[in-house]
């Protein structure tokens, strides 16, 4: 009953995180173009806050191990409430460019230790259950977001405030919980000759869904704002890409267990590729059918990135896993860094609808190199057979839970066949 009580009480406190940061990923973008930002300017607080997001995976670890989970936790929300304050009193490019970049290393690891604790918490009976659930929560927390920023104007203090209530209330359950604190985070160990030895399709396929999902979530809700819809339905249109890519990604996640994933991550590119091309062409369509094809693309573009990691685990020991996604989630954290300003010049060459020529670009090249390989390298057998799992893109933590279940079942299954032979099993 306490590791329940303990699972339940860090789910709520990351639905609040998560709809506090989801507040903020799609309404400071709408701000700062009411704002008069540039384009450029746009872009570079987008890669600022990935790039904080790499430097908070990258330097987590080291803080959380010096002063224990609890206390990184508070801190770093007490340092996010105040970076948001400053953000709506400094309302210029500079200073929302800097203060961005603390965000993305600080929710990095609140992510982190909300992450670890679960997997703490959970066992090989239930770990499988935790994060499904882990995974339901975040969504709806960033769904819950959008619907958020519709209570207040965007011009003015209050949203940045409800960011401020959001991000303040997840500390308060992790705080009072008296459950004892996990085990040190992993550091991640970027090994990334021996990530194209294990799967060159899978590594460049992460670094480009990174450079496609960092342009969107920097530049979708200008597109949207910029295409003339009101600011509630660009929170109903970024909330149809995630409930699209939500409601795929098991259907499709299975569907590429059956054989080369390659050939799922080709079609589901290529897909991508007309859909993305037909929302930047379709100007004035009713918002009716622009949330349909948002669905769609989102149900598309969304599961490629763990379909990338579940095709490198397939040749991955078991022992290097978590090693492995780890570096997979850094190669995608540098090319959503990077996203944003190559989406930038298209933009503002040629209107909002280059948002999604440039996504439909990078997808198409992904598919094209995806063949490539499937042609140069032929049929793979996968050397560890994985099945697919929804990965979210936070920090390296998460994966502890894949490394953890497949420790524990190898250790169960030793115990069983030791049993069977009436001795016991080996000290591992």
């Amino acid at each position: 009953m306490t590791g329940t009580r303990t699972i339940a009480t860090v789910l709520l406190a990351t639905g609040l995180a998560v709809c506090g940061a989801g507040v903020l990923q799609t309404f400071l973008p709408l701000r700062a173009d009411i704002e008069g930002f540039t384009d450029w300017e746009i872009a570079l607080l987008g890669a600022a806050y990935f790039g904080g997001f790499i430097l908070g995976c990258l330097a987590g670890p080291g803080l959380i191990r010096a002063v224990g989970h609890i206390r990184a936790f508070a801190g770093i929300v007490s340092l996010l409430a105040a970076v948001v304050l400053a953000q709506a009193l400094l309302v210029g490019p500079p200073a929302w460019i800097g203060l961005r970049l603390v965000t993305g290393a600080g929710v990095a690891i609140v992510y982190m230790t909300l992450e670890s604790w679960l997997n703490d918490q959970a066992s090989n009976r239930t770990r499988g259950r935790v994060l499904s659930a882990y995974i339901i929560v975040a969504n709806l927390g960033w769904v819950a977001g959008q619907f958020v920023i519709n209570t207040a104007p965007v011009e003015g203090m209050a949203l940045f405030l409800a960011v401020v209530i959001f991000v303040s209330l997840s500390a308060v359950p992790v705080a009072l919980t008296p459950s004892k604190e996990p085990m040190p985070v992993p550091e991640i160990r970027l090994d990334l000759p021996g990530l194209f030895r294990l799967s060159p399709a899978g590594t460049i396929g992460c670094l480009l869904v990174g450079l496609v999902e960092g342009a969107f979530w920097s530049f979708g809700p200008v597109f949207g704002q910029e295409r003339g819809l009101s600011v509630f339905e660009v929170t109903m249109l970024m909330a149809a890409f995630v409930m699209g890519g939500t409601l795929s990604q098991w259907p499709v996640g299975r569907l590429s267990d059956r054989g080369d994933r390659r050939r799922v991550i080709v079609g589901i590119a290529l897909a991508s590729v007309v859909t993305g091309l037909v929302i930047a062409a379709a100007d004035g369509l009713s918002i009716g059918l622009t949330l349909l094809l948002a669905l769609l693309h989102g149900a598309l573009m969304i599961p490629i990135y763990p379909i990338c990691i579940a095709h490198v685990n397939d040749y991955t020991p078991k022992a290097r896993m978590v090693q492995v996604s780890s570096g997979l989630l850094l190669v995608y954290s540098v090319g959503a860094t990077l996203g944003a300003p190559a989406a930038a010049p298209l933009m503002t060459a040629f209107g909002p609808g280059a948002l999604f020529v440039f996504i439909a670009g990078v997808l198409g090249l992904l598919a094209l190199l995806t063949g490539g390989r499937m042609l140069l390298a032929g049929r793979r057998l996968r050397a560890f057979p994985e099945v697919y799992r929804p990965w979210v893109r936070t920090t390296q933590s998460i994966y502890e839970m894949e490394g953890d279940e497949t420790a524990e079942a190898e250790t169960a299954a030793e115990g069983r066949e030791a049993a069977g032979r009436g001795g016991r099993p080996r000290p591992g």
